[in-house]
């Protein structure tokens, strides 16, 4: 499967894994990182970013794609709907059928609201159900939810809102326990103790895992809660505005049937944005490890309405994306594979960083080994470096990779890879939105009244950088939290009449500052969709 120069580079691999077992590299300084970062982490080039023109982050930068998006209009603008008509009544809709949308509708629904998920794709299909190696959790007697606390503001740059990182590791454990009671098969020993790793970042082992599945399993078990439940979920329906009432708060939203191109009216005394990311804007023109429908949808509607951001600039790539073979290009490669013992090592068999440094230093480690440095190993797409997998099995012995990963495994060896005898490939590929809507502790959007935001569409929680392992968390802390806040205050909403003028508005502005692209927002779907909209 590997070409002649892949195979010449595997023998300098092996030939320096001895010496490199004895002694790790060493972490690298404060100071260090932040010269590395500015010089080769995607966040830093200029040309990858452009000025909102219009809205409450005027003047700020943002991803060149994403801001096409923002200097779109309403793809309603010039249609003629009947607010008049509504098709559904509820109190809490949930726009976004993934980890977090389920949590809110759960915990919504156990409040005793009448709460609806729309999902453009089908419930589960999500970036939850690619996040592969686990969920953060101070747990265990040698930690703290201080300790995590401290990890996650020193890896996020000390640019997450406090009040936002507090509520994320303190609730962590009974987010943990939540999940377990709904019957997550958490990895767990013999007596029956959940098994935790670390992660890049971590001073404590508290990763909570589900072999290298966790997302999957995680959204498996929310899944079937909610149609346990029963909570009506209308598939294949995109929510494409956000509906205010006169006195200028979210009262609803336009649905836009997937399938019929109609357009139906939602009406809600509360509303959750859980859309999740913006991988498939592929920024810079990155691969992406994102699901098909991860195209910053919320942020296109909460910012419409005139929900601001925060850290829109600011987006992390997982520095271990499948760099070869070609079909696979971008997938995840988990973090737990160099948790469990797996070396980043360049083509002349030298490790050239920490194999656990913080995934923004990593990435752009790897960056500047393939660029600046000339050390990476060609591909069919570009280059990459190797991951030292064999490692694993051995420092923990043979069959480790079978028990701990074995989706990974498998995977590769659809391929004819063996990574238990041959390392792999990776390279840098678009994973996570650190930036989204700004929200404040309960989860309500700060301008926007009646209006929530959970999971990966919130900006904050993280700062400029995420750990590995806080997202599954936060998507199920404050996507609890949201359904409860929701329901509480569906109980004394009265919506007056509903207009969508905001969509006109918004397009008077675009016009005034001349940044109207001629295109419509939301996208959708990514731009290579058999069925463009």
């Amino acid at each position: 499967m590997f070409t002649p120069d892949m195979l010449e580079s595997i023998k300098k691999v092996e030939a320096t894994r001895a010496e490199r077992m004895k002694t790790e590299p060493r972490r690298m300084t404060a100071e260090e990182k932040e010269t590395l970062l500015k010089a080769y982490h995607p966040d830093f080039r200029e040309a990858g970013f452009a000025e909102i023109k219009i809205g409450p982050n005027k003047g700020e930068k943002v991803p060149t794609e994403l801001g096409h998006l923002l200097h779109s209009n309403s793809r309603l603008l010039n249609e003629n709907i009947d607010l008049n008509k509504v098709d559904y009544d509820v109190d809490v809709l949930v726009i976004g059928a993934g980890g977090a949308g389920a949590s809110a509708a759960i915990e919504a629904h156990e409040a005793g609201a009448n709460v609806m998920i729309v999902s453009k794709l089908r419930i589960g299909d999500a970036n939850t159900m690619m996040a592969e190696g686990g969920i953060q959790a101070a747990d265990k007697p040698n930690d703290s939810p201080v300790q995590h606390y401290l990890d996650a503001f020193g890896g996020g740059h000390f640019a997450a809102r406090p009040e936002l990182l507090r509520r994320l590791v303190m609730e962590a454990p009974d987010a943990i326990a939540w999940l377990n009671k709904l019957g997550v098969m958490f990895d767990k020993d013999e007596e029956g103790n959940m098994v935790t790793t670390h992660g890049g970042g971590t001073s404590r082992k508290r990763m909570h895992a589900c072999k290298d599945y966790s997302g999957a399993e995680i959204m498996r078990t929310l899944r079937d809660e909610v149609i346990n439940r029963q909570i009506p979920v209308v598939e294949f329906t995109s929510a494409v505005e956000l509906i205010k009432d006169t006195n200028g708060r979210v009262a609803g939203a336009v649905l836009l049937n997937m399938e019929t191109d109609d357009y139906m009216v939602a009406k809600a005394k509360t509303v959750i944005i859980a859309t999740g990311g913006a991988g498939r804007l592929h920024y810079q023109n990155f691969p992406t490890s994102n699901h098909y429908g991860a195209t910053a949808d919320g942020l296109v509607l909460g910012y419409r309405a005139g929900a601001p951001l925060l850290y829109q600039d600011t987006i992390q790539y997982h520095p271990t994306g499948v760099a070869y073979p070609s079909q696979i290009f971008g997938a995840l490669v988990t973090e737990k594979v160099r948790s469990l013992g797996a070396m980043l090592v360049n083509a002349e068999g030298e490790a050239f960083m920490h194999p656990l440094e913080t995934r923004d230093v990593s990435a752009a480690s790897i960056i500047r080994e393939c660029s600046d440095r000339g050390k990476g190993v060609t591909t069919p797409l570009g280059s990459g470096v190797w991951l030292d997998t064999p490692m694993i099995e051995i420092l923990g012995g043979e069959g480790t990779i079978e028990k701990r990963i074995p989706a990974m495994l498998r995977m590769y060896l659809n391929y004819g890879i063996d990574m238990r005898k041959q390392p792999i490939l990776i390279y840098p590929t678009l994973h996570y939105q650190n930036g989204g809507l700004e929200i404040g502790g309960d989860g309500f959007t700060k301008t926007i009244d009646n209006l929530l935001v959970a999971g990966e569409a919130v900006g904050g929680i993280h700062g400029r950088n995420r750990l590995m392992g806080n997202s599954l968390l936060d998507i199920i802390v404050f996507g609890r939290n949201a359904g409860k806040a929701a329901a509480a205050k569906a109980k004394d909403v009265e919506l007056a009449e509903l207009t969508l003028s905001h969509i006109e508005d918004y397009a008077k502005a675009l016009k005034e500052a001349g940044a109207d692209t001629g295109d419509v927002s939301p996208l959708l779907l990514p731009k290579y969709a058999r069925h463009e909209r």
